[in-house]
């Protein structure tokens, strides 16, 4: 065992442990989830970068000595490379802004670094606050540390948001000639190909990548150098620029400042905006999910316009059935991350004057939400998207039969005359087409030619041929 103090007295630690006095008192008082802030971990990854470009940058105005500066840098080394989660056990829900984690990375830092100098733990040469924590306040690192976690968060998400583009652009070709009809209000409508509504799903995805990669750079505009409530107190001269020049170095970035420290403390919108990126990026992929469902349904009693890939039995009674548990997932997904969503929206508007102290509710869902879509895209593509096929014969009669196609006589000869054929092929059973005829609006070849689906997907045609229909029944 070893003894410890702070300014609440004295504790006994086992020496194996890292941590110190401040980690071992939070542990007693708050671990409610089961879940430790580790458990995403790019925060400890950011923050030891973090207190290795603050010791440079303190050695290199003159506040840290060049032995104590460089067991630092040791110890960063070593939390970086090595497996040291053992030693960061806090909860994820903290009171006190996450000083704890903080804390918790300084005294793990310090003591490695005094085994260093003195070959043993304790503060002996290294102390957390006085050399680990020098012209920094957790009020400045926990919100920079958390912007930098998001950036290779983003980085990973994107990465799998492209393959989805991929796929959905793939399939966006493979469905290029397959004709469908078109439904609106889950109703039917004009016909369309099974390509064209999968444009629609490559290009929102895209969309996504844009926005989500746009939000990159505010990663790397922080708050360090603020200190405790944006005056800057408790550095040195220089300290910040060096930092910021260090940290830059450290993680291959351009690390710069914000316009403002006392808005930088005061508001975490920044969160709430990348929260918001991945609740519509999730929600969008839902809906793509969603119409997935609707289309594969059946396959005897629903759409059956695509079928997607058998993973699972559906049923634990009805032989032969399978439900499409990737897109359920897809959208159990954006449920979840619409929850986290809400919860991140009121841990921003419930910061106070100087600083945010909802730091776990913020870290927490945010990323969650990250894990959650990250985690899902790969199974969603590969093992669906890919695995699409469309159902050409029943596409093809549904678009042959939808009474929607009364929408081109209508265009020709007038509302009224579109809806005396709509209702005269709905009341007795049989196609547009055939009711056409039967009433005498077109001859056979006309009908042919004007009610054709191929016709009716290619915009520049169907206008043309519109136009000329038009004005051949006026001039009649």
């Amino acid at each position: 065992m070893r003894t410890e103090h702070d300014c609440l007295g004295e504790m006994e630690l086992p020496d194996s442990v890292y941590y110190g006095i401040q980690t071992a008192r939070v542990l007693r008082n708050s671990a409610i989830s089961g879940i430790a802030v580790i458990y995403y971990p790019y925060l400890h990854e950011r923050l030891a970068h973090m207190k290795k470009a603050a010791a440079l940058a303190n050695h290199a105005v003159g506040a840290l000595e060049p032995d104590i500066k460089d067991a630092i840098i040791y110890a960063t080394d070593r939390i970086l490379t090595e497996d040291w989660r053992a030693q960061f056990p806090l909860d994820m829900y903290q009171g006190g802004g996450f000083t704890c984690v903080n804390m918790n990375m300084n005294e793990v830092i310090a003591n490695i670094a005094n085994e260093r100098l003195t070959g043993h733990k304790g503060y002996d040469r290294v102390h957390p606050n006085t050399h680990v924590n020098m012209g920094q306040s957790t009020n400045d690192m926990i919100p920079s540390v958390m912007k930098l976690a998001i950036a290779p968060a983003l980085d990973k998400l994107v990465a799998e948001i492209r393959c989805l583009y991929a796929a959905l652009h793939e399939k966006q070709t493979d469905f290029s000639d397959i004709i469908k009809v078109g439904r609106t209000c889950l109703q039917d409508a004009v016909p369309m190909t099974l390509g064209q509504e999968f444009s629609g799903y490559s290009r929102f995805v895209e969309r996504q990548i844009t926005a989500l990669t746009t939000l990159r750079q505010e990663c790397f505009r922080l708050i360090v150098g603020a200190t405790a409530v944006g005056t800057g107190i408790g550095s040195f001269p220089g300290y910040q620029n060096a930092f910021y020049h260090h940290l830059s170095d450290v993680l291959q970035e351009d690390v710069v400042p914000c316009d403002n420290f006392f808005d930088g403390m005061q508001n975490d919108d920044f969160y709430l905006q990348v929260s918001g990126a991945l609740k519509i990026a999730a929600c969008g992929i839902s809906k793509i999910a969603k119409d997935l469902r609707l289309l594969s349904s059946g396959p005897r009693a629903g759409f059956a316009e695509i079928t997607l890939p058998a993973l699972t039995p559906g049923s634990s009674i009805m032989p032969g059935k399978i439900n499409p548990v990737l897109p359920e997932l897809a959208s159990l997904t954006a449920q979840q991350i619409c929850g986290n969503d809400m919860a991140i929206t009121m841990g921003f508007e419930q910061g106070e004057l100087e600083i945010n102290v909802w730091a776990s509710t913020l870290y927490k869902n945010l990323f969650e939400s990250f894990t959650l879509l990250t985690n899902m895209l790969p199974a969603f593509t590969q093992r669906c998207i890919k695995g699409i096929t469309a159902n050409k014969v029943t596409c093809a009669q549904y678009a042959n039969d939808t009474l929607a196609l009364s929408t081109m006589i209508s265009a020709i000869f007038g509302y009224e005359e579109g809806v005396r054929v709509a209702q005269y092929a709905s009341e007795h059973h049989i196609s547009v087409k055939e009711a056409v005829l039967q009433l005498g609006v077109l001859n056979a070849k006309d009908a042919d030619y004007l009610l054709d689906p191929q016709l009716i997907i290619n915009p520049e045609a169907m206008s043309h041929a519109i136009y000329q229909w038009r004005n051949k029944n006026n001039e009649s």
